[in-house]
């Protein structure tokens, strides 16, 4: 892994502690708390992560998602992230982790994308402040949309 985003991290870190060292703390103490927060799901998330890649085989992951699975694998995948809340920075790594165990680039563009646009879980929301016509407008364009990227992704990785 490359250690320059940490080095200039700390570089910048230090020169606001140099010009404000309150300030600087604040701001410390506030990602702290950011990261006191999320904590819990993340490690739930992991767990759940390790559990799932734990009971699937490789050859089981690639078979239901992976390159030679098709476009079943890309629905389900879709159908998969749709009904999934998981934030980005969980998304990321277990899309990492689904590939090296086998899924394949387009179903896991259609997971990611749909993960991160549609939102079956959070549709009562949406519908109590959007109305229901926008909130499945939304989610259906977002669907087609993450459709159409994992085909993008599937013609240009191939």
């Amino acid at each position: 892994m490359d250690n320059t985003a940490y080095l200039i991290a700390f570089v910048a870190l230090g020169i606001s502690f140099f010009k404000s060292k309150e300030k600087t703390l604040q701001a410390l103490k506030k990602a702290w708390k950011s990261f006191e927060n999320i904590l819990p799901q993340f490690l739930s998330i992991l767990l759940l992560i390790g559990f799932v890649l734990s009971i699937l085989t490789p050859q089981q992951i690639s078979s239901l998602i992976g390159g030679d699975s098709g476009w079943w694998g890309v629905m389900l995948a879709s159908i998969l992230g749709s009904i999934t809340l998981i934030p980005g920075f969980i998304a990321f790594p277990l899309a990492a982790a689904l590939i090296q165990s086998g899924a394949g680039y387009m179903q896991i563009a259609a997971f990611i994308s749909t993960l991160m646009m549609v939102g079956i879980v959070t549709i009562p929301m949406e519908i109590k402040f959007f109305g229901k016509k926008a909130a499945y407008l939304r989610n259906g364009l977002a669907f087609i949309f993450s459709l159409l990227v994992a085909l993008i992704m599937g013609v240009i990785l191939k």
